[in-house]
Formats: C-alpha cells, structure tokens, sequence
C-alpha cells in the first residue's frame, strides 16, 4: 500500500466512542484524516440475577465464547466482581481484535479462526462442530445474531447467553459533519456494523442521509454491504478484515479515482 495513499482524503470514522484508535491512527499514516464519529454506543447492563447465576455456575461449562471485544471486556469485568475464572474453562472468540481483548486479560488457549472473523467462521473449527453434550456459554451485548447458538443446539450442545452490555445510538449532532459534506470536504465513511450504519441514518436525518448515499462506503462484511445497498448507498466498498485490511481498501480505492 501507498504510505501516502490516502494523501487529503477525509475519512469518518463510526465506531464507538474509544474505540477507534488504532484506525484511526493507520488512517494518518496513510496521509488521510480521520474523523469520529461514533453511531454506536455501548452501555453498560446492569447485571440481572439470572446473569449473576450464570457466573456463579461457570464451572459448569465447557467451553464460553466471546463474540466481540466489547463481550470480552465487559463480560469479564462482570465474572471477575464475583469470582475468578475456572481453571480449565475454554475460550473462543470471533476475530483478532476480541483475541488481543482476551490476551489482555490473561487468556492464551484462544479458540479463534484463522480467517472468516465471523460465527460462520468460528463454527467451521473443529473444536466447535465437535460439540455435542458440552455446555456452551455465549458472552454477547442485549440481542444480535441467533446464528452460533441456533447452530451448536443443532450440533447437539446446550447453549445459554450471558448478555453483558447494551448497544444504543449516541446522542451527536450531525450538523457539523453535515456541513462538510455540503462544501465537498468528506470523501469516505467507514463503518463496522449493520447497526452503526443504522443509527448513522437516523442520526444524520434526511438531508443527511442524502450526503450519505453519495458518498463512498467502506465496509468489512457482506452483511453490512447488503444493509448498505438497501439503504440506497451508491458505492459500497467490501474490504478485508481488521483495520489494516479497511485502510488496504481506502487507498486502493482513491489511487483510481
């Protein structure tokens, strides 16, 4: 990649508040400048007595997997207020940035995919399809995709979630971005999730979401691309997995436009 590939390039950035250092950061090393944006908040969940049975009970599991980085994080905030976590107890996770949170936290024995960063992914791994009369805890935030559990109950496991934070739409205004986009001084979004794509619509408003359709999109999961093409985005770009891959697919792009 061009060290300078994306040279006057003004990028927004949408993750959650704190959370987009590094891209941030590979964005200028790339000449570009990144702008935060945050369309996701993360919240913290008041731990429910179901929830703190569940830690209490964790010896009895086989194997507990993160789906993000934010799980990992704040599940274990929660396990480590009651107790320490079993030994013997297995991990998992989705994709590198949930695999560096858990090797922060101590964890080495990481079940991860090699490539994929998904549950279709992860599912794919030997460890996960071999599970049949094992007991699987799933750490994720307030709702999302039935996909992994809806699977390994197929495979013969007994499922159950410890849902340990909440996602929300952050209170901003818009109109600063928005002007920008008027005098042709943005040039690309970049976005994570189905939902922070979601809320930046509604956060942006009407003539908001205008700027937004015609302005180039960078995106790292085919998923987010649909969503993005059904809210009537004109250029939706797949790129790689992880930040690298995202900054990867930004220069490419400009370097022929």
């Amino acid at each position: 990649m061009n060290p300078r590939g994306l040279a006057g390039r003004r990028v927004v950035l949408t993750r959650p508040a704190g959370q987009a250092a590094q891209l941030a950061a590979l964005i200028r090393a790339a000449g570009g400048e990144p702008l935060l944006f945050p369309a996701l908040a993360i919240l913290e969940s008041v731990p429910t007595q179901p929830l703190v049975a569940l830690i209490d009970r964790l010896d009895a599991f086989d194997l507990a997997v993160f789906v993000s980085a934010n799980a990992v994080d704040k599940g274990l905030a929660m396990v480590r207020s009651r107790r320490n976590w079993p030994t013997g107890l297995r991990v998992a996770t989705l994709g590198r940035g949930s695999e560096r949170a858990l090797q922060r936290h101590g964890f080495e024995a990481i079940i991860v995919p090699a490539q994929g960063f998904d549950s279709e992914a992860l599912l794919d791994l030997p460890e996960l399809k071999q599970v049949a009369g094992k007991r699987v805890l799933i750490f994720r935030g307030e709702g999302g995709r039935e996909l992994l559990a809806a699977t390994l109950a197929a495979r013969g496991a007994a499922v159950e979630y410890a849902e340990c934070y909440r996602r929300g739409r952050p209170e901003a205004d818009a109109a600063p971005l928005i002007a920008l986009w008027e005098r042709r001084e943005l040039d690309a979004i970049t976005v994570t999730s189905s939902e922070a794509l979601a809320n930046l619509g509604e956060m942006l408003g009407e003539p908001g979401r205008q700027c937004l359709q015609a302005t180039p999109l960078f995106v790292p999961h085919q998923r987010i691309a649909a969503a993005a093409r059904g809210l009537g985005i004109e250029t939706v770009v797949l790129t790689g997995l992880g930040d690298e891959s995202l900054v990867a697919g930004l220069a490419s792009f400009f370097a022929k436009v």
